[in-house]
């Protein structure tokens, strides 16, 4: 196991975002804010260093609201948003990745033990 958790392989539904990360599957999160809870997102979290961006950034936009300090990441092909990216208070940079876009992982089976986090009421 690496120092971060351990690799996957991830990315839209068509393929033209493609990435590598390296992170860990042990604390998943849904938010219940008026974006994840419509992206039905299944949130695990890693350092910005620990993803690489495997396909040309230029397939995915990036899409904002609220405070605009999280930047969704979604296809223009398919639509789908396999991970966001921001910056902590700290100054940290972390991509949140939706675990059900990591290749090989039950997303279902993840859900089923994810700590709710109250988006909604920031």
């Amino acid at each position: 196991m690496a120092e971060y958790g351990a690799e996957y392989r991830g990315g839209c539904q068509c393929g033209a975002l493609r990435y590598r990360v390296e992170v860990s599957l042990e604390a998943p999160v849904i938010c219940n804010c008026s974006r994840c809870s419509k992206v039905g997102a299944v949130l695990v979290f890693a350092p910005a260093p620990q993803f690489r961006l495997e396909t040309d950034a230029a397939a995915g936009k990036a899409y904002t609201f609220h405070n605009h300090v999280i930047r969704h990441i979604f296809c223009t092909t398919c639509g789908v948003q396999s991970y966001s990216e921001a910056t902590l208070p700290d100054g940290t940079e972390m991509v949140a990745i939706n675990a059900r876009c990591l290749d090989g992982v039950d997303g279902h089976a993840l859900a089923a033990r994810a700590k709710l986090v109250d988006g909604a009421a920031r």
